[in-house]
């Protein structure tokens, strides 16, 4: 999909997505030797944008199967459309000798809609297949998905073996609600991914709102540790603190202060007892205040580093 590390690394950075020079290199390695990359950590912390990132820098689609409990082989991989089959019954009356000729034709890779997996199988050129949140299915799920990630084929008993016109490049993701079986992690290149490092962050807001100036986003950033430092239920991603800057940018304001702490809760708090700490009279502004300690040991280290 790249053809070198440096295409790779160029290209990444024009989508504006910020990953350190190993991260890249891994990335590059997963691609050439066609192996998954399994990425696992805390919700949010740019996982599956990592995937999003890479379709965009190659110039290519995601195929996204999207896991959730139920979930089940046949939104996996597709299923017959049981409407498109008794239309051909209906119009191909007559047209056949016997009822072996209509089931042989019934079970024809012309009835059967594919899903995310057999898309991404029988794409001509290779696409991003992207297994989001892997951690919440069962481990026989898991198990399924063993063929595609190891010979990059999917067996369909009605009409045989569905093989790769091109290899995807893999993404699989885990928020570690449960622990992902040895099979799958020695199939794929294993990463753990964190929340970024607050001057990363704060070039990864510089990225996304460029008219502000350096010490907005060191605050953004800065505020962004503080609210994962703080034991919430559902800590802020690095999305909703790029959605939080544009917010303030929006108000024409490039502080965050006390008296915006109900209007910008809905950025920050995503769950009822989240808002309830948020809201206490010391709780919003003790996060401001670390935010701000923050932003100025970021400053500090800038000023020391030039």
């Amino acid at each position: 999909m790249f053809n070198s590390l440096a295409d790779l690394s160029t290209k990444l950075t024009a989508t504006g997505y910020f990953i350190d020079p190993v991260m890249t290199q891994v990335v590059f390695l997963a691609g050439k030797l066609q192996k998954p990359l399994l990425l696992e950590g805390p919700a949010g912390s740019g996982k599956t944008q990592l995937a999003l990132s890479v379709a965009a820098a190659a110039g290519t689609h995601v195929e996204r199967l999207q896991c959730y409990r139920g979930v089940t082989e046949a939104q996996a991989i597709g299923s017959f459309d049981a409407g498109l089959q008794r239309i051909y019954m209906e119009f191909s009356k007559g047209h056949h000798e016997d009822w072996k000729s209509v089931q042989s034709s019934l079970i024809g890779r012309n009835f059967f809609r594919p899903g995310p997996l057999m898309r991404a199988l029988e794409c001509e050129r290779p696409c991003v297949l992207l297994i989001d949140e892997l951690d919440k299915v069962d481990e026989g799920f898991e198990a399924m998905l063993l063929e595609i990630l190891s010979v990059w084929e999917l067996s369909i008993p009605e009409f045989g073996t569905v093989r790769a016109r091109s290899v995807p490049f893999v993404v699989l993701t885990s928020n570690e609600e449960r622990r992902l079986g040895d099979p799958i992690r020695r199939r794929s290149l294993y990463v753990r991914v964190e929340h970024p490092t607050p001057e990363r962050e704060a070039e990864i807001i510089a990225s996304r709102t460029p008219e502000a100036d350096d010490s907005f986003h060191r605050e953004i950033a800065g505020i962004a540790l503080s609210f994962r430092n703080y034991s919430l239920e559902k800590p802020p991603s690095v999305s909703e603190m790029i959605d939080f800057a544009r917010a303030l940018e929006l108000l024409g304001t490039d502080r965050v202060t006390e008296d915006l702490r109900d209007v910008l809760m809905p950025f920050l708090a995503k769950t009822e007892k989240d808002r309830r700490h948020l809201m206490l009279r010391e709780g919003f502004k003790s996060l401001l205040d670390d935010g701000a300690r923050f932003a100025q040991k970021m400053a500090t280290q800038q000023k020391v580093s030039k």
